[in-house]
């Protein structure tokens, strides 16, 4: 079994006592979660930064979509970790989920 495989498997992915669509959601995600656990550990933020600068860079559609993504992205992770946040940080999360769609939305009629 390789290691990312089983950093997957174990309980600690998975929220105790945790409703049927979040552990839905939890299942459905675990394959892609080992899928990232494989990259390097570098790409993925360099990914998402450039997405982020073509999304604010770039004016019209192209640059919109750019930065839905890095929100879609954002919101995946932030719904992942949401049960481990205290009030804060998730308030932050949403926050800074709603600016970027903002920002997306001011993109796409530029």
């Amino acid at each position: 079994m390789k290691e990312s495989q089983r950093a997957m498997a174990g309980g600690p992915l998975y929220t105790p006592g945790a409703s049927r669509t979040r552990r839905a959601l939890e299942r459905a995600s675990a394959r892609y979660l080992a899928y990232l656990h494989q990259l390097p550990r570098w790409l993925l933020p360099m990914l998402t930064a450039a997405l982020l600068v073509l999304g604010l860079a770039v004016p019209g559609w192209p640059g919109a979509i750019a930065l839905v993504l890095v929100a879609a992205f954002l919101s995946w992770l932030a719904a992942l970790s949401w049960p481990a946040l205290p009030g804060r940080s998730r308030l932050l999360r949403v926050a800074t989920i709603a600016c970027l769609l903002a920002v997306a939305v001011l993109q796409a009629v530029r």
